[in-house]
């Protein structure tokens, strides 16, 4: 019986010893080659006490302290985080890295809002996800999907050149004009009287309830996103703070919204737009699997949000750069009368033949891209990045202001010089669309409002 005893005592004995073994070789791992970081990490809070807007200027000053740094990690809270200001670190991450990076950090904004992590932006890498991106290129962005709302984006456009007309001192040879709201009331109505067939500015249109009641839920939701948001990196600040009961507010008035607007275009069938609300409603007759209405909820939802403030802020920085730079406006306008003449309006069919103005575009969205830190990326498994190895769930913020003011990449960066675009090679340097191992082409919707507006809502995803 003792025998027995001592038997069982010395099999558990082994066991438990196996075990621990086992645990302690899978556990001790070496510790991770980590990029330089900030000083005075915090307990808990990590670095997060750094984090002031604007982020992008911030972490160009942190990778100057740290010797030009084209990479460095930050704790923000629990996480991990990489940010990354060299353009060949970039291209790394989304070709040698691309799968690996393909997701998106949950966040509290992206699980209210963008419908539990569903939208175009948020999804994970899944078959959903790969979904979500073929009805992108092909029923979205296509080009035969673009040119069909060619008429939109002209009508707009000459009903901002006639607001301007009609301004009181539209008779003097110079005169001062307030553009910020009418640039944003362009690239509002372009992308809303696309996705939705409504428009909300314009035509007394700005004293209507619903219009009011539309642009400040899009500007509150879009004030939810961002990768400096506390509450993202300290759970427990969700009991603390307003900021989550806030964003399900927001995200209830929103899906109210646009469930709406797809219930009035499922019922007036007989009435049917051109607008991305009706096609994606007659794809889901043939695909209902496919096409959902959290789905067609979530595309307008990523539609709307990139396609707004970021299209009229850089619109608003390329005039004020041609302002600025005399001599590339007379540049500019000479070419345009060369190739259009004075007796009609620049259309989109002429953008081919006008190199200078796409020159200007591009160094527009050089000096002042529409995100200066691209969406954020999290790593699903470990791997290696600019030397250095990247853990599972690190997050990776790529900052786009920094690299194309780099002068290891420019000459004399700082300066607007369009002309710096006629050498050959000097486009693809742009990181105004993510890198993928396939090459990427802008999509070439026309005029200088929509093209600016199109590669701009491009680098937002």
């Amino acid at each position: 019986m003792e025998e027995e005893t001592q038997t069982l005592i010395l099999i558990t004995i082994l066991i438990l010893t196996l075990i621990t073994l086992t645990f302690l070789i899978k556990n001790h791992k070496p510790k991770p080659n980590l990029p330089p970081s900030p000083p005075f990490s915090l307990q808990l809070i990590g670095h997060l006490r750094l984090l002031k807007p604007p982020l992008h200027r911030l972490f160009l000053t942190i990778s100057k302290s740290l010797n030009d740094s084209p990479i460095f990690s930050l704790r923000l809270g629990n996480k991990l985080v990489f940010v990354v200001s060299s353009h060949s670190i970039v291209e790394e991450c989304f070709t040698k890295n691309d799968v690996v990076l393909a997701n998106r950090p949950k966040s509290i904004a992206s699980k209210h809002i963008s419908y539990n992590y569903a939208s175009m932006v948020s999804a994970p890498y899944s078959e959903h996800w790969r979904n979500l991106r073929r009805i992108g290129a092909v029923e979205i962005f296509s080009n035969h999907r673009l040119n069909s709302f060619y008429t939109i984006r002209r009508d707009e456009i000459r009903r901002l050149i006639a607001r301007l007309s009609r301004s009181p001192n539209a008779s003097l040879e110079f005169a001062k004009v307030e553009m910020n709201s009418m640039l944003s009331n362009l690239a509002f109505n372009n992308i809303i009287r696309m996705v939705t067939g409504k428009c909300y500015y314009g035509d007394g249109a700005e004293d209507d309830p619903e219009a009011k009641r539309v642009r400040q839920l899009i500007a509150e939701a879009m004030s939810c996103f961002g990768a400096g948001h506390a509450a993202d990196h300290l759970p427990m600040l969700r009991w603390i703070t307003d900021f989550e009961r806030r964003v399900k507010k927001i995200a209830a008035r929103l899906d109210e919204f646009f469930q709406r607007l797809v219930d009035e275009k499922r019922v007036a069938k007989e009435k049917k737009e051109n607008t991305m609300i009706d096609h994606l409603l007659s794809l889901q007759v043939s695909q209902p699997e496919y096409y959902t209405d959290h789905t067609i909820k979530g595309t307008m939802l990523s539609l709307i949000l990139a396609g707004t403030d970021t299209s009229a802020v850089t619109l608003e920085w390329a005039l004020s750069s041609l302002l600025n730079n005399p001599e590339v406006l007379k540049k500019a306008r000479d070419e345009i009368d060369n190739q259009i003449g004075l007796d009609r309006l620049l259309e989109e069919s002429d953008i081919p033949n006008l190199p200078y103005l796409q020159n200007i575009v591009s160094e527009t969205l050089r000096l002042y891209p529409a995100g200066p830190l691209l969406v954020p990326h999290i790593s699903s498994e470990d791997c290696k990045v600019g030397g250095y190895d990247m853990p599972c769930g690190t997050m990776l913020l790529v900052n786009v202001w920094a690299i194309h003011r780099d002068p290891r990449l420019w000459d004399d960066p700082a300066s607007f010089k369009p002309e710096r675009f006629e050498k050959e090679g000097e486009t693809h340097k742009l990181l105004t669309f993510r890198v993928r191992k396939k090459s990427v082409s802008w999509f070439r919707t026309g005029s200088t409002a929509s093209e600016l507006e199109s590669r701009v809502f491009d680098s937002m995803f």
